[in-house]
């Protein structure tokens, strides 16, 4: 039998298309609803800072953003919070004090928002004060205001080493260490001291007073101070006042030791600077020529020394140090018997006679190059320009102090008085020879030449034979030779 198939009866294609309209009309009500509801919801994305919008961060604390929270949320359906979080834009430097910004960007339907929060970096950790301890057998004494520091440090979490910036002050019993940093934080630390001993004595070396024959200069012969402990305490004295030991007359000098209370150890002393008693003048029985030469030495020196060994006559030679080249003719002078004494290193009026100080200082480089030619200092000397020059009025008085300054120190100056006038207006050995033999009398005669004039070397050999022809001997200076002294014009 041929089968055949069913056809579904018209009702039953009418109760499918009913529940299939039934459910597309409920599908789109429910959407519609949805709609509406959504409309009427206003339905929108808020964001929010999560932590604390003003933070305050200790300097070089750890820092982590705690990011920006976004909620979608309406007037009628429920929120919810995105599953995203927005974070900071910069990384914050806890080590830059100060307010920093983070600030947050967010994009959301075609709009840019922006959230900032604000880091304070802080500091408000103090520094820190390490004192060195003090070594055993150095803890101080009566001088608590003196004892010598053992030492600290100071370090800052922010400003590194302070040490230089520690005030420390004695209090009483202690020593009171104090430090702050930039950003105001102090810190402060004690030292304990032990207790005080009896004040210390300061023993003078040599007494309380003093007699000193006037010198260039002077030492003084010191002191001794020790505390109860045996501790040196002298470096820590300061002296008041000076000796000028050129200069005659009474000197005092206060010695003194404070401590931290201003309590004070006082020592006294008075020094008299006495002048040196020069040697009696002797004028020699015999008619006497004293030939000296000044400025050298130079190049006629050494023809001069031949002169006056073939005659052996003995002459003073007022040096100076400009012609270093000859200098060898001042050890020679010394070994053959001449006086060797001092001019001028320099010769130069304005410097040397600028002031006391400047003189000696002149003078004494000229006595410590002698001594490095001949092993031998001397005591005779002549002024530039002689003790009557007026040169040196620039600096008024100055001839009438050294005058009386330099024989105070055991000094012998020799002017002259007779001149050969080859610094003036003689220009050859015949004028040079009739002003000296000219200007000899029966006594003593100091002859004044120069030895870098050739001309006036060649007149030495003339005046020797002139004056032992004529009973006259030849002396070199001493300190009891007859100084020819001028007036003083300044």
């Amino acid at each position: 039998m041929k089968k055949i198939k069913e056809k579904p009866s018209k009702r039953k294609k009418n109760q499918w298309a009913r529940l299939f309209l039934s459910l597309f009309v409920g599908l789109s009500a429910a959407a519609i609803t949805l709609l509406i509801l959504m409309l009427l919801d206003g339905r929108h994305k808020e964001f929010f800072l999560l932590g604390e919008e003003h933070v305050r961060l200790e300097y070089g604390e750890d820092y982590t953003d705690p990011g920006v929270e976004i909620l979608t949320v309406g007037r009628l359906l429920p929120s919810f919070i995105e599953p995203e979080r927005v974070y900071a834009r910069q990384t914050p430097d806890t080590r830059r004090l100060g307010t920093q910004e983070l600030e947050y960007l967010i994009a959301s339907n075609g709009k840019e928002y922006r959230l900032t929060r604000y880091l304070e970096i802080v500091d408000s950790v103090p520094p820190q004060i390490e004192l060195t301890p003090i070594p055993d057998g150095e803890e101080p004494s009566w001088l608590r205001g003196g004892y010598i520091e053992p030492g600290y440090r100071a370090t800052d979490n922010v400003d590194g080493d302070l040490t230089a910036s520690v005030a420390a002050a004695l209090e009483n019993d202690r020593v009171v260490y104090t430090v702050a940093d930039r950003s105001g934080n102090t810190a402060q630390v004690e030292r304990l001291l032990p207790a005080g001993l009896d004040a210390p004595v300061i023993e003078l070396v040599g007494g309380e007073t003093l007699r000193v024959p006037s010198a260039m200069s002077w030492e003084d012969p010191g002191f001794h101070v020790t505390d109860g402990k045996g501790t040196d305490l002298s470096a820590l004295v300061t002296v008041e006042g000076e000796v000028i030991a050129y200069r005659s007359g009474d000197y005092e000098l206060v010695y003194r030791l404070e401590n931290a209370l201003g309590e004070e150890v006082v020592a006294r002393r008075t020094v008299t600077v006495e002048p040196v008693r020069q040697s009696d003048t002797v004028i020699p029985d015999q008619k006497t020529i004293y030939l000296t030469f000044d400025d050298g030495p130079g190049p006629y020196t050494d023809w001069l020394l031949d002169v006056l060994a073939r005659y052996n006559v003995k002459a003073t030679f007022f040096v100076t140090g400009n012609q270093k080249d000859y200098r060898d003719c001042i050890t020679r002078a010394h070994e053959e018997g001449h006086t060797v004494a001092v001019h001028s290193m320099t010769h130069n009026y304005y410097g040397i006679y600028a002031s006391e100080e400047a003189f000696l200082e002149d003078f004494m480089a000229c006595e410590d190059m002698i001594h490095e030619l001949t092993g031998s200092y001397t005591n005779v000397f002549r002024f530039p320009g002689g003790s009557s020059n007026t040169v040196s009025r620039f600096n008024p008085g100055i001839m009438s102090r050294l005058a009386t300054m330099m024989p105070d120190m055991g000094y012998y100056y020799f002017d002259w008085n007779v001149d050969s006038n080859d610094a003036g207006g003689a220009s050859s050995s015949d004028e040079v020879y009739w002003n000296v033999v000219g200007g000899c009398s029966h006594g003593a005669n100091v002859v004044l030449q120069h030895d870098i004039k050739d001309f006036s070397v060649a007149a030495v050999e003339r005046i020797i034979i002139w004056g032992l022809n004529n009973g006259y001997q030849f002396l070199p200076l001493d300190g009891s030779s007859y100084g020819a002294h001028h007036g003083l014009n300044n």
